[in-house]
């Protein structure tokens, strides 16, 4: 029988979702068949609108081999899982005469513990001895989600905390959740066999197409042991987002809050004089941290690392006794013990990690109004963790809307451990960049307007003249304005401002709702505005004349005063480099690449994306930050920019929207 071909698999498959094959999905498809067969890497940009989830999960498929794909967002896993795979796996059968299985697998947290939820939480001596089932009351919100959770535990299949409609707080599911750390194990575990987690791992050893998150992905490689099964490919989704999830899961943090957690969790499972030892220690690094001013520690000051070996060796006491020790008076002794367990090594670990200080860390303080002072440490870099981790056993293929920023794949490449195209060495993998374009006609669908003649942005000053022409643009525009904020302060006080500026078009606020009521409500009306910050730069689809000016207050570059990215910025330029250009200008560019993408979604949507920041047009590096973005028509002329954004509002108008 005769191999199907790759074109006749990927027309099924568009066929099967109601798509249209696009030149560029084709290509795609292509080159990551390559890749899987050269057991090579590909990083692949592929523009809004391409379809690119079938141009890897085709060839993927149509390969035999195990696949493992992470992706960012929930979203993202839920249109694989629950729309794409099935359609596609049905599409495919009858040419590849087999019916490949797919899988979702998250974290251990992310599902329902059946232990937690009948035996309840391990309680900490200061917040009472009770059963948080019992002592929530039912009229109460936290009252109201336990009751809902446990009629859902009857009723769910996965226990997976996603498929809950609606959700419930974080509290809540804290109530009725453990982390892998806390895991009694399915063999000590008397709900083991009913196990959600367990059961979807069981779902992921048997499936050719398992579907993850770049976090459990970073945690499958930092750990050591292994949680995902073994797989011959790895397909990294929305893969700009890579870096900064693994950083995030290799970066440690100590509160006084978390340690004297710790203190009461161990105290009712070891001898007075080892917590004694611990409460000691405890009280001191509290001592320290009452003092400690946000910034990064370049040297750990003599206090500090004073405090830490004594929590150190104190919680490394502390660990030995709970190994060696059995008390039949605690209830639910395992759990408990488990419990203790988890928080004394998070704080062992932490502490000995600060204690040794690798000049592969950055320390630093951090204050929050609500939850005070925290101690933090991440990796300088997690280039050389994802080259050795991830690029050596396995063909990988990134793909992203945004991976080539100013005109190449190297900076992109160079974060994720990998030399510049075409470098050759023994043990360096080889990899190739391809953009395989958008649908969208970007010179005609939209607009790049710098407003070139205000005032250069200074930190934490009045921009007078930028609301000024955020509220002239908007009214052009008949609202139908998302506005991307480099500050959540910024975020507000543009917001305040316009909403009595102009009360005709109503602004919706980043924080005041949900985000998927606030992008629900934006959708639903033309004249709303949704204004925020992160998340709003990555996060938000909404095609059509809802969504037709797109402003950016300012070049997102991170705060001087950020100290891992300014301590990164500081070691390219010790090695030589642009620090500036390596770290600053990248992220901003990888920034403004995906928040100038909000705004064409789909074929009909048109246009302006307003970036308020003259050095877009007078700065060396706005050509840089410019080559990263959709190519979109380009100019400075205000007086065209509103003619155009009144044009394009009338005509949807005229069109009923």
């Amino acid at each position: 029988m005769t191999k199907p071909s790759l074109p006749d698999l990927l027309h099924a498959a568009v066929a099967a979702v109601g798509g249209t094959e696009r030149p560029g999905q084709v290509t795609m498809a292509e080159a990551v068949a390559e890749a899987i067969d050269d057991n090579s890497h590909l990083l692949v940009q592929a523009g809004t609108g391409t379809g690119k989830s079938l141009g890897y999960l085709v060839p993927a498929l149509a390969h035999g081999e195990r696949v493992v794909v992470a992706t960012a967002t929930l979203a993202l896993q839920r249109q694989l899982v629950e729309r794409d795979l099935p359609r596609t796996v049905d599409a495919l059968h009858p040419q590849l005469r087999r019916r490949p299985q797919f899988a979702m697998l998250k974290g251990r947290s992310n599902y329902l513990c059946l232990h937690r939820l009948h035996e309840g939480v391990p309680q900490d001596e200061e917040e009472g001895l009770f059963d948080p089932f019992e002592a929530a009351a039912p009229t109460s919100k936290l009252g109201q989600d336990l009751i809902r959770l446990r009629d859902w535990a009857d009723e769910t299949e996965t226990g997976d905390r996603d498929d809950l409609t609606p959700g419930v707080s974080d509290r809540a599911w804290g109530q009725v959740s453990v982390s892998s750390r806390e895991c009694l194990g399915a063999s000590k575990c008397a709900y083991g066999t009913e196990c959600f987690a367990e059961a979807a791992r069981e779902r992921a050893k048997l499936a050719d197409v398992v579907v993850t998150n770049h976090a459990l992905l970073a945690i499958d490689a930092i750990e050591g042991a292994p949680v995902l099964p073994q797989h011959e490919v790895l397909i990294v989704d929305e893969a700009h987002e890579l870096v900064s999830r693994v950083t995030g899961v290799a970066t440690g943090e100590l509160t006084p809050g978390q340690v004297n957690r710790a203190v009461r969790r161990a105290a009712k499972l070891v001898d007075e004089k080892v917590a004694d030892q611990l409460q000691t220690a405890a009280e001191g690094f509290e001592r320290v941290m009452e003092l400690a001013l946000p910034g990064r520690l370049e040297e750990v000051p003599e206090d500090l690392a004073y405090a830490l070996m004594a929590l150190r060796d104190a919680a490394r006491a502390v660990i030995t006794a709970l190994g060696n020790t059995r008390d039949r008076s605690v209830q639910d002794e395992d759990a408990v013990r488990k419990q203790a367990m988890a928080s004394v090594e998070t704080v062992h670990g932490v502490a000995e990690r600060i204690t040794q200080g690798s000049e592969y860390d950055v320390v630093w303080y951090e204050r929050h109004d609500r939850f005070g002072a925290s101690l933090r440490v991440a990796p300088l870099s997690v280039s050389g963790l994802l080259r050795e981790k991830l690029f050596t056993e396995r063909s990988v293929v990134l793909a992203s809307a945004t991976l080539k920023l100013g005109g190449d794949f190297n900076g992109v490449g160079a974060s994720l451990g990998l030399a510049p195209e075409g470098t050759t060495g023994d043990d360096l993998p080889v990899w190739k960049g391809l953009d395989v374009g958008s649908p969208f006609d970007y010179p005609k669908q939209g607009i790049l307007y710098v407003a070139k003649h205000l005032e250069p942005p200074k930190r934490d000053n009045d921009r007078g003249d930028m609301l000024d022409e955020l509220t002239e643009l908007i009214q052009a525009a008949g609202g139908r304005t998302l506005g991307l904020f480099s500050s959540m302060r910024a975020a507000q006080l543009a917001a305040e401002e316009l909403r009595g500026r102009i009360p005709e078009f109503p602004i919706l606020l980043q924080g005041e709702d949900t985000l998927g009521e606030l992008i629900k409500n934006f959708s639903a009306d033309p004249r709303t505005c949704l204004f925020g910050t992160l998340s709003l730069w990555q996060g938000v689809d909404v095609p059509g004349a809802s969504c037709q000016l797109v402003v950016m207050d300012k070049i997102p570059f991170p705060r001087p005063d950020d100290p891992l990215m300014s301590a990164r910025q500081k070691a390219v330029e010790e090695a030589g480099g642009n620090g500036f250009m390596a770290v600053a200008a990248t992220h901003a560019a990888l920034l403004m690449a995906q928040g100038a993408g909000r705004l064409v979604r789909a074929t009909g949507d048109r246009g302006v994306v307003a970036v308020l920041d003259q050095r877009l047009a007078t700065k060396r590096y706005g050509s840089y930050l410019k080559a990263s973005m959709p190519d979109f028509w380009y100019t400075f002329d205000r007086n065209q920019v509103r003619k155009s954004l009144a044009a394009i509002d009338a005509k949807a108008k005229a069109d009923g929207v």
